[in-house]
Parts: structure tokens; C-alpha cells; sequence
């Protein structure tokens, strides 16, 4: 056992225990702040709050059995704090509090805090500015007001005054289209911390913003968080709850952080994605709690324009200590991946009911450019997920191509600029219980084979009455209950200790494979 400081504000600090458990440790423990009794614990990712500008401290972790681990660290700086309610903030549900807070944002100094107490206050979009810490105390709700003709509207793309290049602001799907603006919005920022125990409440439900979920009526829905082009941005401790599309949305931006967030909408809310990094470079999703109405994180770049003109993938990718559940899948990669997605790290995370645990969804038509590589999946704990594994070359959903001849085929097409690729997917140490259509499912195009699969330590058993569903949604397929290991269209799989038990026994559903590598023999060439 060891911690690692791995955030540090003015009055905060977030400690990872490591090696110690999943999400939670494998003992509880207790904290003491420069020698003095804190609290007990059993979370992996703990904060420490109350702490004071500029200062020293020591922190000690100690079990009850004698384990114990240290680390110090120097609190930051702060130049001043801001309190909404002198900037006229009324924070009492009713009176629109928008101008307050904005006002006191725009007139915080670098290191600067912006302190939001305790009480509600509705607001529409806040903008923010760099260098500075925006803290929403434990007790603070941001509410969000709902009537589209007081929300600022994003738009799409503008043309520059050369008529040479863009500027793009709203986003939809991964298209350049007019958007709300976000509760919280950063568009071109650095240097920003968001923390505290607060909560941004989207105020959305059936009444207002779910019922046309895909029209647009004056613009596209907003997200409860929208970085555009922003660089070191860190958000943390907060709850972000009943969002009116997807909850956290980092875009074309780099070194985003997310710590310790509570994210929650209905199961049947749509779209509410808990998180949708796009076209990102760098990002660090730490002891995250997900439970929300699409997927808990799907990572993107672009569908055609913004993919195939600014060819920016997601890279760089780091998520560990989380708990996903009740979402359409844990971690999702597409289908908007037109730039690609590369380098995706998932680690130390729980499953819980979930559709799907890893989720590729692409086709034909995304581009060349759309590769998906370097992504590995390790220590690991499913329960209840319906299809633990999917990569889907077929994905049928959201498009007029869809379903296609094109799109559908299963025989091998010219490889040319509309050609996607899956390269190396790594699993290992994973724990699958209770699955439902299929162990894993993974499906290349014929002509552009996924490069290299490997499952290293991976188990997975069925529930006892196994409910028949589509483990991938592509033409041509159909339900399905315990297909096993499917896999179809891959140059090399590579099985290692894999153990799929279910009330049909083991079962490798394998086709067209160039290279089986089974538990280190070399077994050939599978059609």
C-alpha cells in the first residue's frame, strides 16, 4: 500500500491509495492531517478538505492491521477569494443569479477564487476564465433554467473574414452545428480548477429538454460542462446530475482532469452521456461515479467534417478507479471517430449493469484516418454486463448511410480514404459475472482485419437465465444468448487463460482469423 497526492488546490487535496483494492480498499483505514485524527475511509480516491492556502502538510494513512503510508505536500496559492453573494447573488432558487456569478468570475485576479456558499442559484451558462478557481461549497446547487430563450447559443462555425479558415464553437454529434451554450463553458481557457462538494443540477427532464431529443429547436441541446480548446483544466469533488444531453463534454482540448465526480441521470434519459472526449489530447478520469442514460464515457473525434479536415484524434487517454453502471456501455469509442482514437489506458475500474464494457463502434465511411490503436483494458471487475466485449466494423445507428449495402456488406471492398481500422486491443485481468448475449463479440471488415487481440486472464460466466439481445447493433444479426468468444475478421488473437463458463459450456465462435495463439501454441489459421 502507497498514496500518491495526485491533486492539490489551495484548500484541497486528493490522495490515490494504491494497490490496495478497486474503488474501494481492501481494508478501511484512517487519515490523519499533520498528525491529528481526520477520518476513517475505504475509498481508493479520497479528498481532504478544509486545508489552508500556502501550507505544509503530512498526511499518514494507517490500517487497522499496521499498514500504514505517508506523503507531504504544499497547499497552492491563493491572491483572493470572491464570494458570489457580495457580487449580488442571491442564491435563493428563485432569482436568476447568472450576471452574479459572471461578474465575479470576470473580476477574479489570476489564482484568484471564486467561492459559491451555500443556497441554489438558477443560472443559464457561466463562461469561464483562466487562471482561477472556481469553488462550489458542499451545500451549493447550481440549478440550471431551462427556457431556451435566455441560454446563449454556440455557433457552429463561423467563416473567417479571409474566407481561409474557421471558427468553430458548437457542436452536435460531431458536426460543427449551433449548440446551447453549457451551465459551465470554457472556450479557450487554461489554468482552470473547478472543485468542491457542490452540485450543477441540468434541471432536465421529459417536460423540457428530453422529449425532442434530436431536434434541433433554435439550437441542440447543451451539456452541463463544454471545454473548447481549453488547456490544464481540472474539475473535482463535484455532482453533475440531470444533464440535458451529455454530461461532460472536453473538446479539441489537452491535460483535462476529472477527480472525484459524482455523475447521475435517469437510465432512460437519452443521450445523457456521463463524459465525451473528443478530439482530446491528454485526459485523466480518477475515482469517477457514473450512472446515466447512454454511455458512461464515449470517446470521439469528429464524424466527417471536423474528423477528415482537422484529423485530431483522442489520445493519450487515462481512466482508473471508476465505477460505471447503469449506462449503455462503460467505455465507448466511437462511433463519431473520424480522427481516431489512440492510447486509451482503462485500469482498477467496477462494471456494474451495464449494456456493454468496451464498446467500438465504427464503419466504413468514417475514413482512414479513423484507427483506433493502443487500447488496453486491465484489472478489471464486471458484474451484470450484457456483452463485456464489443467491437462492431457495423455500426447501424445515427446515420443516413446506415444501413447501406455499402455499410452492411460482409464481403471484402476496396480499401481506400473510407476504409477505418481497429489495430491492437489488450484485455487482461478481467472478471466477467453474470453476462448475458455474448462473452465477448468482436467483429473487423474483412478487408481491413482488426490487427491484434489479446485476452490475458480473462473469465466470464452467464447469468442463470441469460436474456437474448443483440450483443452489437449491426444488420444481419439478430438475438442472441452465451455466444461465448466470438470473433470474426482478425489477423491475430492471442487467448491466454481465458475461461468462459456458461449453462452451455465453453465456447470459441471463431472465423477468419490469420494467427490463433491459445495459451502460448501456436494453433494457425482459422476460417
Amino acid at each position: 500500500m502507497k498514496i500518491s497526492m495526485i491533486l492539490i488546490t489551495s484548500r484541497r487535496a486528493v490522495m490515490e491509495v494504491e494497490d490496495f483494492g478497486i474503488w474501494n480498499t481492501e481494508e478501511a483505514y484512517e487519515i490523519l492531517v499533520n498528525g491529528a485524527f481526520w477520518r476513517r475511509s475505504d475509498k481508493a480516491v479520497e479528498t481532504i478538505e478544509g486545508l489552508a492556502p500556502d501550507s505544509r502538510y503530512q498526511v499518514t494513512v494507517r490500517t487497522d492491521t499496521g499498514m500504514e503510508a505517508k506523503a507531504e505536500f504544499r497547499t497552492a496559492r491563493e491572491s483572493v477569494t470572491l464570494n458570489v453573494k457580495r457580487f449580488h447573488a442571491a442564491g435563493d432558487g428563485v432569482h436568476d443569479d447568472t450576471a452574479a456569478i459572471q461578474a465575479a468570475i470576470m473580476a477574479c485576479p489570476p489564482e484568484g477564487r471564486v467561492y459559491i456558499p451555500e443556497g441554489v442559484y438558477k443560472v443559464t451558462s457561466l463562461f469561464l476564465k483562466s487562471s482561477i478557481c472556481i469553488d462550489i461549497d458542499e451545500k451549493a446547487v447550481l440549478s440550471g433554467i431551462t427556457e431556451r430563450k435566455d441560454i446563449p447559443v454556440l455557433p457552429g462555425m463561423i467563416q473567417s473574414y479571409d474566407e481561409e479558415s474557421d471558427y468553430n464553437l458548437g457542436t452536435w454529434e460531431g458536426n460543427p452545428l449551433d449548440c446551447f451554450a453549457s451551465m459551465i463553458t470554457g472556450i479557450g481557457v487554461s489554468d482552470v480548477v473547478i472543485t468542491g462538494g457542490g452540485t450543477l443540477d441540468g434541471s432536465a427532464s421529459w417536460d423540457n429538454w428530453w422529449e425532442d431529443d434530436r431536434a434541433k429547436i433554435v439550437a441542440f441541446r447543451p451539456r452541463m460542462i463544454f471545454l473548447n480548446r481549453c488547456t490544464n483544466v481540472t474539475v473535482q469533488g463535484i455532482t453533475v446530475q440531470n444533464s440535458p444531453a451529455w454530461n461532460l463534454h472536453p473538446y479539441f482540448s489537452s491535460r483535462i482532469r476529472f477527480i472525484g465526480l459524482s455523475i447521475k441521470n435517469p437510465w432512460d434519459s437519452p443521450n445523457t452521456d456521463g463524459m465525451d472526449p473528443e478530439s482530446v489530447d491528454g485526459l485523466e478520469v480518477v475515482g469517477v461515479h457514473f450512472s446515466v442514460g447512454d454511455d458512461c464515457i464515449a470517446v470521439k473525434s469528429g464524424k466527417y467534417y471536423m474528423g477528415h479536415a482537422y484529423k485530431t484524434p483522442s489520445q493519450n487517454l487515462e481512466i482508473r478507479q471508476c465505477y460505471m453502471e447503469s449506462g449503455h456501455g462503460a467505455v465507448t469509442i466511437g462511433s463519431e471517430m473520424a480522427g481516431g482514437v489512440k492510447n486509451l489506458h482503462v485500469s482498477k475500474c467496477i462494471f456494474s449493469n451495464t449494456d456493454r464494457g468496451l464498446r467500438v463502434k465504427t464503419r466504413r465511411g468514417r475514413g482512414k484516418d479513423a484507427v483506433v490503436e493502443g487500447i488496453c483494458f486491465e484489472d478489471i471487475s464486471m458484474d451484470h454486463v450484457r456483452t463485456p466485449f464489443v467491437v462492431n466494423s457495423y455500426y447501424n445507428c445515427c446515420d443516413p448511410d446506415a444501413h447501406s449495402d455499402y455499410v452492411k456488406c460482409k464481403t471484402p471492398l476496396p480499401v481506400d480514404d473510407r476504409t477505418p481500422a481497429v489495430n491492437q486491443l489488450t484485455f487482461r485481468n478481467i472478471t466477467c459475472t453474470n453476462c448475458h448475449a455474448a462473452g465477448a463479440f468482436l467483429y473487423g471488415l474483412p478487408e481491413q482485419k482488426i490487427d491484434c487481440i489479446e485476452f490475458d486472464h480473462v473469465s466470464v460466466d452467464y447469468a442463470a437465465e441469460a436474456l437474448p439481445m443483440e450483443p452489437a447493433m449491426m444488420d444481419d444479426l439478430g438475438e442472441k444468448a452465451r455466444m461465448g468468444l466470438y470473433v470474426n475478421n482478425a489477423k491475430k488473437l492471442i487467448l491466454n487463460q481465458v475461461s468462459i463458463r456458461g449453462n452451455e459450456g465453453e465456447a470459441f465462435d471463431l472465423h477468419n482469423i490469420d494467427s490463433l495463439i491459445l495459451d502460448g501454441e501456436e494453433r494457425g489459421e482459422i476460417r
